[in-house]
């Protein structure tokens, strides 16, 4: 489960403008979806539930666990095996291939992952024939698809995701939302997407309007 309690979190776009969402307070035991404009915070709120982000005040517990409360080795650790952030704009070792980038995901979890998932997951993503390629070489569609594999491929308890059906096309929308659906059900994880694409919200029964 994930909740958030009397989150606040601001920071000044301009001199005078200050972007700023006050006291939110959310509770997810279920796939949640959250919907909003460009701009409204929702990529801020995932990156303070993941702990990349610091709250002005609040706090953000995944399962027992105060993400608030942990040192910064301990937060790196819990994250790396517990959290799977799927990102809008992904992070990639462009000098590798595909396979290699999933690889070193692997190994920053500290978990043992064998190649029936590596390969299996893969295979989902309809990625097989691009598995050695380079990053540079990867379309953009690839490419977020690949970035889905990095956030889900160490099965962890929490999945979140920012925008990941931007750069895909109808066909691989309904692939990656039915996906990570049934990964969450798999890994008993919770799921928490964010997005402006209205493609998603038929798939969820939970939505949240910021």
């Amino acid at each position: 489960m994930i909740r958030t309690t009397s989150l606040r979190f601001a920071y000044k776009i301009t001199k005078t403008n200050t972007f700023y969402f006050p006291d939110i307070d959310l509770s997810f035991e279920q796939n949640a979806l959250i919907l909003g404009d460009s701009g409204i915070g929702k990529t801020t709120l995932l990156h303070i539930m993941a702990g990349l982000l610091v709250p002005k005040k609040g706090n953000v517990f995944i399962g027992n666990t105060c993400v608030q409360q942990l040192t910064r080795n301990q937060l790196n650790n819990f994250r790396g095996k517990h959290i799977g952030i799927i990102f809008q704009r992904a992070y990639f070792i462009k000098s590798l291939s595909l396979l290699e980038n999933i690889k070193i995901r692997e190994k920053l979890s500290k978990k043992t992952i064998d190649q029936e998932r590596r390969i299996g997951l893969i295979e989902k993503l309809d990625l097989m024939n691009v598995r050695d390629k380079k990053v540079q070489e990867l379309s953009e569609g690839q490419r977020q698809r690949l970035s889905i594999a990095l956030g889900i491929i160490h099965k962890p308890k929490v999945i979140l995701a920012d925008e990941p059906t931007s750069n895909l096309d109808d066909k691989n929308c309904e692939r990656v939302i039915s996906l990570l659906k049934k990964e969450a059900q798999i890994c008993k994880s919770n799921l928490v997407i964010i997005t402006h694409d209205q493609r998603v919200k038929p798939h969820f029964d939970k939505h949240i309007i910021l």
